[in-house]
């Protein structure tokens, strides 16, 4: 068979399973014949390296030694593109991996951070409205419920404002923004303490669904259901603004598909509430084609390998100055896990090894044999080129500096959301003062500002120092706080 010059065996599969799960027959195909279909479809590459294009619309590798199907992003050489041919019979797929169809129409919106590029005035200004036409509402009748709100906000603060604040945070693709980001200073007088990180970005958590849902059945298990479905209300409105950002929109439309059905049918949850599996019954509103945006409530492992895949597809740029994304990926998660738990040691070299042996095990079996073996030797082998990669002196090295502003604020985004996704698989504490990777990152875009430095009015809204100066406040962040491993 004669292969095009141009061919790219990458793109031409993907295009081609893409049309097929859009037919209308793939639905009716059985499970059998949808396999068979995706198997026909895999590729090899001249390394032996197997391929497909599969569920929720991304690529898959075939581990040789685990013989297990991971998440991978495919190369970016064009002779290697050029060279992957369609794979030989036999390939068996998993049913997991098989598109569905509703999974193909998932938009995944943009793995941009919230540094640099500001959340635009017209989502500020509305949510501004939302929370000053919320914020007098009666604390004996929207009070704030024990739990991870207390933690932040004053002991005078609603349950509305904590609804507003707490969308915001789930609906993050990654909660990491400028310390000037007016989506979080007009929160300044409600809030206990300053906020983690520094002058330049706040390094939040990510947001919590248990605790976000907590709001609306704590008042409708203590028989203030009008309220609860205010609050449910409340957090709808949110998370229809917010969806105007694409670092929003994914987890905002889920939150909306499972806190909407409320307003119409109040009943909807009752059955969950002497159970306390309110979370659950949200969850379970959640349609497919949105179920990847609930991935880190539902399944911790698969959400860190896809912010993993989203941190390498980030990193592509890096392929053109002779470097392959996925290796550079998993060196500055090496990093990023070395900064956090300290330098590794063998968990077979003494008894008491470190706490970055453990976290490597455990990450071990989400990532693929490859990847594996570059986490290591980055980690064990300091004389390591991939070692070259980490950051020194709080910035990227120049072989890793994104090509412009909006890959940087990718990077950055994708960097963080796997640095959460690592600490939520493994029960790490995340750093309050940030992954060494992105606070590099950061130095990529403080001098490319598009905001008003902290002292400046922001928006037209001059702040009132009594009101939220001190939310620009440094803290001092002491990282030997952070419980044991």
């Amino acid at each position: 068979m004669h292969w095009d010059m141009h061919w790219d065996g990458f793109t031409a599969m993907e295009r081609d399973v893409r049309a097929l799960v859009a037919d209308p027959r793939w639905a009716l195909l059985p499970p059998l014949g949808r396999a068979q279909a995706i198997a026909q479809r895999a590729l090899v590459t001249p390394d032996g390296s197997r391929w497909l294009f599969g569920a929720l619309g991304r690529w898959y590798r075939l581990d040789r030694v685990d013989g297990r199907w991971h998440l991978s992003p495919p190369p970016l050489h064009p002779a290697v593109r050029a060279a992957a041919r369609p794979q030989p019979p036999g390939v068996v797929v998993p049913h997991l991996l098989v598109p569905g169809g509703p999974d193909f129409a998932y938009d995944r919106g943009s793995t941009q951070g919230f540094v640099g590029p500001d959340v635009p005035r017209e989502i500020t200004e509305r949510v501004r409205a939302l929370l000053l036409a919320h914020r007098g509402l009666p604390r004996e009748a929207f009070p704030l419920p024990e739990g991870p709100f207390r933690e932040v906000f004053a002991d005078d603060v609603t349950g509305a404002v904590a609804a507003v604040w707490g969308t915001i945070m789930w609906a993050a693709y990654a909660p990491a923004f400028d310390g000037n980001e007016v989506l979080l200073s007009m929160f300044g007088e409600f809030l206990a303490r300053p906020l983690p990180g520094d002058d330049w970005v706040r390094w939040l958590p990510a947001g919590s669904l248990a605790a976000l849902v907590d709001l609306y059945a704590e008042r409708v298990r203590a028989g203030a259901q009008e309220a609860g479905l205010r609050l449910a209300g409340l957090m709808a409105e949110t998370a229809t603004v917010l969806r105007a950002d694409a670092r929003f929109r994914p987890r905002a439309d889920a939150l909306l598909a499972m806190a909407e059905p409320l307003l119409a049918r109040p009943w909807l949850d009752h059955h969950a509430l002497p159970g306390g599996a309110v979370r659950e019954a949200w969850l379970a509103r959640c349609p497919p084609h949105l179920a990847a945006a609930a991935l880190p409530e539902t399944a911790p492992g698969e959400h860190f390998r896809h912010s993993f895949y989203d941190l390498a597809e980030a990193l592509g740029y890096t392929a053109s100055r002779g470097m392959d994304p996925r290796s550079v990926a998993a060196s500055l998660l090496a990093a990023d896990v070395a900064g956090v738990c300290g330098a590794y040691e063998p968990s077979w070299a003494a008894p008491g090894a470190s706490g970055t042996a453990e976290v490597v095990t455990a990450l071990y079996p989400w990532i693929d044999d490859e990847l594996r073996q570059a986490l290591y030797v980055t980690l064990a082998d300091p004389s390591h080129p991939l070692r070259g990669c980490w950051p020194r002196g709080g910035e990227l090295p120049p072989a890793l500096v994104p090509p412009d502003r909006g890959t940087a604020a990718a990077v950055l985004g994708s960097a963080y959301a796997t640095g959460l996704a690592w600490c939520r698989l493994t029960g790490i504490a995340a750093p309050p003062a940030g992954f060494a990777v992105c606070s590099a990152l950061v130095q990529c875009l403080i001098h490319q500002r598009d905001d008003p430095r902290p002292e400046a009015a922001s928006n037209g809204h001059p702040r009132d120092p009594e009101e939220s100066g001190w939310l620009f406040e440094t803290r001092n962040t002491d990282i030997s706080s952070l419980p044991p491993l």
